[in-house]
């Protein structure tokens, strides 16, 4: 008796050439064979999948359906994001609505969007509060994001500057031993900040910005007194903040101010209880205007090995707890 083989077709749109479906050089394609153990053909204007795995040629067909679709919107999927879309639309779940053409972008340079539903809900609920925390490991866009947004802002005229803050933990916040200025004794924690900076604008405007005051460094142990209105705060690696500087960080706020935190939990350099990120989740938690925002390894849209490591850690440490 012969296997059944399953078969699904998938009809090519006029407007979508099978090369944006299956990539380059059939890049696409050969990924998928190999995932999902299926066969492509192409007839005309249809595709044809086939496999021995009925649920296999299903997915395939899904992930398939998505690709033509978000393709016919507009978008074309780079392989990070291809590889997002498969992950997700494996687990019957679809990612159209983040590629979507309304989806909220931020244009200063260049385009910048959100590549995972959950970078799309952190965008979102930095436009609905004042007050937005992103806890997530490494590589989920938390402190490019926040850097994004917050340039978009001061285009719009939104906000009149930008405040960049970070937890000098190495140097015990006692900064006065580092040579140079205040701004040079700093420059090393707050070096992805910039980086994120630059990458979206250029070097020669963020140095403008510095020079003018409108984007400002300032180390988080000289936040303490200080009322900012009309600005854009960013505090990252906020996961090394006590209690003390958190409650201090938070009093800051002024009008017409927002404010983001970054962090990762699963990164604390001082002692895990003291951390001031950690404690303000149950402290804030329902508050009117606050959002906590959590991303995990499926919002990575870094190398793909970075996605398995913390994976693997993840595992790891769960293991030990038991």
């Amino acid at each position: 008796m012969k296997p059944t083989v399953a078969v699904r077709r998938i009809r090519i749109p006029e407007d979508v050439a099978v090369l944006e479906i299956f990539g380059q050089y059939d890049k696409r394609a050969r990924y998928l064979k190999k995932l999902f153990n299926v066969e492509f053909a192409v007839r005309d204007s249809e595709i044809l999948i086939k496999g021995m795995d009925e649920k296999s040629v299903d997915a395939a067909h899904r992930v398939l359906d998505e690709i033509i679709s978000i393709t016919r919107d507009g978008h074309l999927l780079d392989w990070t994001e291809f590889e997002y879309l498969v992950e997700r639309v494996s687990n019957s779940e679809s990612v159209k609505e983040v590629f979507s053409n309304d989806s909220r972008g931020l244009i200063i340079g260049k385009k910048v969007k959100p590549k995972t539903l959950g970078q799309k809900k952190y965008l979102e609920a930095v436009e609905k509060n004042d007050v937005v925390f992103v806890i997530g490991p490494a590589g989920t866009g938390k402190t490019y994001l926040a850097v994004a947004v917050a340039l978009d802002y001061l285009k719009m005229g939104k906000v009149n500057r930008i405040i960049l803050t970070r937890p000098a933990v190495e140097a015990g916040e006692k900064l006065g031993y580092l040579p140079g200025d205040l701004s040079e004794k700093v420059e090393p924690y707050l070096r992805p900040l910039y980086d994120a900076i630059i990458d979206i604008t250029s070097p020669d405007k963020f140095n403008s910005y510095r020079e003018r005051g409108i984007i400002e460094i300032v180390p988080l142990a000289y936040m303490r007194g200080r009322t900012l209105n009309n600005s854009f705060i960013i505090l990252d690696e906020a996961q090394n903040t006590t209690y003390q500087q958190m409650k201090m960080f938070l009093t800051r706020l002024g009008f017409n101010s927002k404010a983001v935190i970054t962090g990762d939990i699963t990164q604390v350099d001082i002692e895990k209880e003291k951390s001031g990120l950690i404690e303000c989740q149950k402290i804030l938690e329902g508050i009117s205007g606050i959002e906590f925002v959590y991303l995990n390894e499926s919002d990575v849209v870094r190398h793909p090995l970075v996605k398995k490591i913390i994976k693997a850690y993840e595992e790891y440490e769960r293991s030990r707890k038991l």
